[in-house]
């Protein structure tokens, strides 16, 4: 195994309980995104829609099932580059993987900024440039005070975000006497053409389950985390599994598909047809979702570089550790610095739909290095391994949607 590279004394401080992680994993995985995501699947898989979530979370759980592994293994920051050095020792990939994890939380936070300027301009007049520096800079003072306490803040807004979700699933259930049968009796005649309607929506759906694996990156700040983050991992996927599958029923039963597809805030249109009220509470919890997620992907960041710091992979000025907050100060931000300029420039849905291709690229990876590890050291004393299948299967599924992507990427610039 490769040596860390200490330069400071002061470590980080494992702060992070089962219950904080698995909301710091809740608040990477249900993101703002889910607001738009539910007409986009609706119109993909129509009243198939739930069950596209539920194969999305299956390919999903693969990832997941990998990842708690390889924590198990390696339980420490810069989770992605450090497994890819370990399982190949090729040292220009281990840098690529982190980087390109780096990047896809640059550009996710910086979008999400951007995001939310648009939603707070729907209340107030806001100037855009000041305000996105403002916000960035509260991001980046909120993400060095200190791990429990930044996360206890996203953890608090992730349960407001939650809330929000869970109110429109139960005004829904509760307008239904028996919504399951309901659902059923809207589902077309079974034959193969079925099949493609929610793999298409699986497709999309995937999208909604990236996030899980930032909790690697906040390894070193994990309480007994061995045990704790596979634990934390599986929770979260099980907990977004059951909320995106009740809310994508109660949605294509309130509103019928194509109206959920024609519709640029889905989600708020559900509310309104539930109730016959103005939907500003949802509107705003929206708007506390997007910056949320904006935070924790600054967090994140900024852990996966001092992990590759200590690895030598990049300047050891981004391995200082503050003393009073136990953060890595330097790497914040510089996160926040990045950030800034991102969100300065303005329109990033290429670059995102570039950096998502790019985050099941690491997925492909990552299920490859658990393989290559597995076939060089298949026991551990302290716990029960994966099956070998594992990481194959889900390295086949990561690669197959990247290859869909890219096809169909190719596919719109021919037309």
């Amino acid at each position: 195994m490769y040596a860390f590279t200490m330069t400071e004394q002061t470590q980080l401080r494992r702060g992070l309980s089962l219950p904080l992680l698995v909301l710091y994993g809740l608040g990477t995985t249900i993101g703002a995104g889910i607001y738009a995501l539910v007409g986009k699947i609706a119109g993909e898989s129509g009243y198939l829609a739930p069950l596209a979530f539920l194969l999305a979370a299956a390919m999903a759980s693969l990832t997941a099932l990998s990842f708690g592994e390889l924590c198990r293994r390696y339980p420490y920051s810069a989770g992605e580059a450090f497994y890819v050095r370990e399982a190949f020792h090729w040292e220009w990939v281990s840098t690529l993987v982190g980087l390109l994890v780096v990047l896809t939380g640059l550009v996710s936070a910086a979008a999400l900024v951007n995001g939310f300027i648009g939603y707070l301009g729907e209340f107030i007049e806001v100037q855009p440039s000041l305000t996105i520096l403002l916000v960035c800079l509260l991001l980046g003072m909120l993400a060095g005070w200190g791990i429990a306490e930044s996360v206890s803040l996203a953890a608090l807004v992730t349960l407001i975000e939650i809330g929000g979700l869970l109110v429109i699933v139960w005004l829904g259930l509760e307008q239904s006497t028996n919504p399951l049968i309901s659902w059923i009796a809207h589902l077309p005649e079974q034959n193969w053409n079925n099949l493609g309607l929610i793999f298409a929506g699986a497709t999309l759906a995937f999208y909604a389950f990236i996030g899980f694996e930032d909790m690697v990156n906040v390894a070193e700040e994990v309480r007994d985390v061995k045990t704790t983050m596979p634990r934390a991992i599986i929770l979260t996927l099980v907990i977004s599994t059951l909320i995106y599958l009740l809310l994508m029923m109660v949605a294509v039963l309130t509103v019928s598909p194509s109206e959920l597809a024609k519709s640029d805030a889905p989600l708020p249109l559900v509310y309104r047809q539930l109730t016959g009220e103005d939907s500003t509470l949802i509107s705003v919890i929206g708007l506390f979702a997007i910056i949320n997620g904006a935070l924790i992907q600054i967090i994140m960041a900024a852990r996966v570089l001092y992990g590759q710091a200590t690895m030598g992979q990049l300047p050891k000025v981004l391995t200082h550790i503050h003393v009073r907050t136990q953060t890595p100060l330097i790497a914040t931000a510089l996160v926040t610095s990045l950030v800034l300029a991102l969100a300065l420039i303005g329109d990033l849905a290429g670059l995102a739909r570039t950096t998502s291709i790019l985050m099941l690229t690491v997925f492909a990876f990552i299920n490859l290095a658990l393989w290559q590890i597995k076939r060089r050291d298949p026991n551990l004393a302290d716990f029960k391994p994966l099956p070998i299948w594992i990481p194959v299967v889900g390295f086949f599924v990561s690669s197959g949607i990247v290859l869909n992507e890219l096809a169909h990427s190719l596919g719109e610039l021919t037309v």
